[in-house]
């Protein structure tokens, strides 16, 4: 079972109230509900506040994000968009109501709920300033303490702001695309770590900076999407390559467009192609694949080709 409970706030009753927050909120619930085949991810419950008819106060908060990390799912995974704040008494989701910021919702309560919940992956995700607190609890402000499952993955550091571009967060955005596929493995798996090394490589040096916090012994997919090779082709570099440290000779019956192109040869040569395009092969002193086959060089795997290799032959894929 995985469940997702989605948060977004446009709307404040005392103070500046914000544009993108419920559109980043419908985007993610629209990414999380279905694989990439369109076959169902997770059940979504999304609450969100446009306007003064659907106010979401720092109560109601509590009790969705309890009744999210209340049983043992597989997966409960919780997204925030609206405004943050941060004192000397910790971090703060700030919801309709508040006027002063520490009225809102702690993040020390949220990190003591996510982390006493039985669910065996608790995927805490904040779009708001000064996100970052998320983890530190405020007698500890320099350390992070989650308990075995806990993921947290913010949009800014604790001292920074959460930028708004074009009527959606930067980091949401890059968020929902890294979920789209841009994250994705060469199986089509997407992890959180994938997800954050995504938004991390995205945002330059004096942006605002992702922070990723997490107590997991192995990472889990939050989305499957189609993956860039076929797992048939994939499986097939063992065959082509007989250890990881093999150069393929080439020649020119294996070119298509040669004089004299060989039919299997050139099957093998398109296989290899596509491993090239994916970063698994590259051509041995030669700058492309075809003027490898042209000048009878070879090509070898690249770390990340030895590293599905021996995916492969330990049969993980």
């Amino acid at each position: 079972m995985r469940k997702a409970l989605i948060v977004g706030i446009d709307y404040y009753e005392n103070i500046n109230r914000l544009h993108g927050c419920v559109n980043d909120a419908y985007a993610v619930k629209n990414v999380l509900e279905r694989h990439g085949d369109g076959s169902p991810n997770f059940g979504v419950n999304t609450v969100v506040s446009s306007d003064a008819s659907s106010p979401v106060d720092r109560r109601k908060l509590k009790d969705l994000v309890s009744e999210l990390f209340k049983d043992d799912a597989d997966i409960a995974l919780f997204y925030f968009s609206g405004h943050g704040y941060i004192e000397s008494t910790g971090g703060y989701l700030i919801t309709s109501e508040c006027s002063d910021g520490d009225d809102g919702f702690s993040m020390d309560e949220l990190l003591t709920i996510a982390n006493a919940s039985k669910a065996k992956n608790k995927v805490v995700i904040l779009d708001c300033c000064h996100s970052g607190a998320a983890g530190n609890p405020s007698l500890a402000p320099d350390k992070s303490y989650l308990s075995e499952g806990v993921t947290i993955l913010t949009a800014s550091a604790k001292e920074q702001y959460s930028i708004e571009n074009g009527g959606s967060g930067v980091f949401t955005s890059l968020f929902v695309d890294a979920l789209n596929g841009s994250a994705s493995n060469l199986v089509g798996d997407i992890t959180p770590g994938s997800v954050y090394a995504h938004i991390d490589q995205s945002l330059g040096p004096w942006e605002q900076r992702p922070i990723f916090k997490t107590n997991v012994k192995r990472f889990i997919s939050l989305r499957e999407v189609r993956p860039p090779i076929d797992l048939e082709d994939l499986r097939k570099i063992k065959e082509v390559f007989p250890d990881t440290t093999h150069i393929f000779p080439l020649n020119p019956s294996f070119e298509p467009t040669s004089d004299e192109p060989n039919d299997k040869n050139t099957d093998i040569f398109a296989l290899l192609q596509k491993y090239n395009r994916i970063n698994l092969v590259k051509p041995v002193d030669e700058e492309h694949m075809y003027f490898a086959a042209m000048n009878s060089a070879g090509c070898k795997l690249t770390v990340l080709g030895a590293h599905y290799w021996n995916l492969v032959s330990k049969d993980r894929i």
